[in-house]
């Protein structure tokens, strides 16, 4: 190895902790292998919700379709590489989006040697390759099956730190070229990328300001990473990147680099730059518990933020342990980053991907993969340079170098190992089931291409994939003003969830015409689209949208039916039936929440013969009929048992206990599941058709009745 010269040792080590990482990332594949219902039509299903979304592009992409006012992303670029892909490679469309995140995710080893060969220590290079591709957090969102941008989210960004350090170390021009393309093709594959670009920039623009502002490179990197970082389109960019490029190679042209920055820095102002950064901060850290629409009738919806884990705050041990694997580790890498620093001032580049790392603390577990390879190089640099230390304390340079050795192997093997521990235990399982794929198929059999199906936004992306149908909210559109309307279609009674699916629907439908009327108009021309609650509140002549919504259980007019309307209804759902619940159960008018429906799932219980515990301090007095709770007993109205017969014939067996009583228990005996629910909860649409299959046969109709989800087709 030590005859090979640095760019040979590169590739070497580059190849080998790719190798590593791919490799890696198959013991999921091993471990399941045999599972089938993992699998559809033979293949391996993915495991990320927002998968399906690229995923419904690519297929587009290939079929050369798309529907009317559909949300397929055609345009997108995970979508447009995908297929690409599957157009050059002999493989399965399935099996190529399931492998793309190992192969792309494994790709981080490449920056991450390349900056450390730069830096002259190639070996705390491959360690931090080795330990980046496999961290807890960076693993779990570029596994195989995990098919989402998050496969070169940081590949891209670790590149651009790889280019922007060669810049400055070097100030070869090629840098600069190399430094644009990149933050185009970054912006082009994660339109998000504003604030690190953002931050790089700064880093820069302060350094050649305190310490160096007579080397008229620095602004030249200044100005070319402007023209690349304004809100204008990727091709736009391209050129103005190139042409500035060219024009920084003319000698003649050097005295104008100020006119060139000036106005790319304009350009930056007025195409919107700023703009995004501020989105992105009150997105996720600058939260609201609830929205509320500027709209001529002003309401206010529940934020999905509140209910998105990976957007809330996380305590410092998950943190560390998602970055580097183990507390300590992660601790240990810190200090390693700040003595690197010292010695390479220039890896204090690397600092807008720790700070975003740090936003986890406040913004979320999601924003833990961008500590990954700084940490990893801060911890790998710091071993060595213990390793060299030690070495110093042993006069047999043999022996040292014996002592030297077996340090590195052992300190690298404790800090890979409780990440490759993770790596063995996290068994994710498939977004869906290959039962549930079959019903859906086969609903796509039924359904048309511009036929609705309403169901929560977790399922939105599959369900649209699978069946090839449209839906109300996915994982990208799921706003409080979204996702209210769905809610309230399943947690309130059928008649008034029939009336609402089918005006949503089709009032989604013209909010799309009149969006696409106003693209051939002026302004002054252009119809203003207010929230449908809103819209179908003023033109039904309500100026109270509670008094329009409490409406709907009488027989208003509905408009023409345009298309079908279906309801997938999953067992799934009913572990977050309570927050889905949340988005209906407020005044729209005021804000304020207006009931606290009690909705209690249990599978640990224990029937003590006249009592039945169903823990968290619910106790069922079977003989009187009550459910004790604390001090309060409770009279429970109906005790009703649903299970399957060998045929999978669904039974119902329901009994009244008491006519005024407060709750109703339902005990699912295929699930082995209690639930303990109140009036208003027992009867939503949701647990009437799904857990009971007690449907209006005036609004709906069953299509599939199958133990995982249940679909009903919308009657008016």
């Amino acid at each position: 190895m030590n005859r090979l010269s640095i760019f040979q040792k590169s590739i070497v080590y580059s190849v080998i902790a790719f190798l590593f990482s791919f490799v890696i990332r198959l013991i999921w594949v091993y471990q399941f292998n045999d599972f089938e219902s993992f699998k559809f039509a033979g293949q391996f299903m993915i495991n990320t919700n927002d998968g399906y979304y690229w995923a419904e592009g690519a297929r587009d992409l290939l079929g050369g379709f798309t529907k009317q006012h559909d949300l397929s992303p055609i345009t997108e670029a995970a979508s447009w590489l995908t297929y690409v892909v599957a157009k050059v490679l002999p493989f399965s469309f399935e099996t190529i989006i399931f492998y793309m995140p190992a192969v792309l995710g494994s790709l981080i080893v490449i920056p991450i040697i390349l900056i450390a060969s730069n830096l002259k220590m190639i070996e705390v290079g491959f360690l931090a390759a080795l330990l980046a591709s496999i961290a807890v957090s960076y693993y779990n969102r570029t596994m195989v099956g995990y098919y989402d941008t998050d496969m070169l989210t940081i590949v891209l960004p670790t590149f651009l730190l790889w280019s922007l350090i060669l810049a400055l170390r070097t100030k070869e021009e090629k840098y600069l070229l190399i430094t644009a393309l990149e933050i185009i093709a970054y912006r082009w594959w994660y339109p998000q990328s504003y604030s690190l670009e953002f931050s790089y920039f700064g880093l820069i623009l302060a350094y050649a300001l305190i310490f160096d502002r007579k080397n008229l490179f620095h602004f030249k990197l200044l100005t070319i990473m402007l023209f690349a970082m304004m809100g204008l389109p990727s091709i736009i960019r391209l050129i103005l990147v190139i042409g500035v490029y060219i024009s920084f190679k003319n000698e003649r042209l050097k005295q104008y680099v100020w006119y060139f920055l000036a106005a790319a820095g304009a350009l930056f102002l007025l195409s919107g730059g700023l703009e995004p950064i501020w989105l992105r901060l009150k997105l996720y850290v600058f939260k609201d518990a609830i929205e509320t629409s500027q709209d001529i009738l002003s309401l206010h919806f529940f934020s999905v933020m509140q209910t998105v884990r990976e957007a809330g705050q996380i305590d410092f041990i998950t943190f560390a342990e998602r970055i580097s694997g183990h507390t300590v580790t992660f601790l240990l890498s810190i200090v390693g980053y700040i003595l690197m620093a010292k010695k390479y001032p220039v890896i204090l580049l690397g600092l807008p991907l720790l700070g975003l790392g740090f936003l986890a603390l406040w913004g979320g577990l999601r924003f833990t993969i961008y500590a990954v390879p700084v940490c990893a190089l801060g911890v790998s640099y710091l071993l060595f340079t213990w390793s060299e230390y030690i070495t110093q304390l042993f006069v047999n340079q043999k022996l040292g170098g014996i002592v030297k050795s077996s340090f590195v192997i052992l300190s690298s093997l404790g800090i890979l190992y409780p990440n490759l521990l993770h790596i063995i235990e996290y068994r994710v399982p498939t977004v869906f089931n290959k039962t549930e794929v079959e019903q859906l198929d086969s609903l796509r059999k039924v359904a048309d291409r511009e036929d609705y199906i309403v169901s929560w936004w977790d399922y939105g992306y599959p369900i649209r994939y699978y069946t090839d149908a449209k839906t109300l909210i996915d994982g990208a559109k799921h706003n409080g003003d979204v996702n209210f309307p769905v809610s309230f279609m399943l947690t309130n009674p059928q008649e008034s969830a029939a009336r609402l699916a089918r005006l949503e629907v089709e009032y989604t439908e013209k909010a799309f015409l009149v969006a696409e009327q106003n693209e051939t108009k002026t302004k002054n021309e252009q119809k203003k689209i207010i929230n449908n609650t809103a819209q179908m509140t003023l033109d039904y002549g309500f100026h109270d949208a509670n008094d329009f919504l409490d409406a709907l259980q009488t027989p208003l007019s509905m408009p023409a039916k345009t298309r079908e309307i279906y309801f997938y209804l999953p067992y799934r759902m009913l572990s977050i039936f309570p927050t889905v619940a949340q988005f209906s159960n407020l005044d729209v008018m005021s804000g304020k929440m207006v009931r606290q429906p009690f909705f209690f799932q249990t599978n640990r219980f224990k029937d003590n013969g006249t009592t039945l515990d169903f823990s968290s301090g619910l106790v069922l007095d079977k003989a009187k009929g009550v459910l004790k709770f604390g001090a309060q007993d409770i009279p429970i109205k109906y005790f009703i048992q649903t299970s399957y017969t060998p045929e999978f014939k669904f039974v119902k067996e329901q009994t009244m206990i008491h006519v005024d009583g407060v709750f109703s228990i339902i005990y699912m005996q295929a699930y082995n599941t209690f639930l303990i629910l109140d009036e208003a909860m027992f009867n939503s649409t949701y647990i009437q058709l799904f857990v009971l299959e007690n449907y209006d046969e005036r609004f709906f109709e069953p299509i599939s009745l199958e133990a995982y989800a249940k679909v009903y087709k919308l009657k008016i």
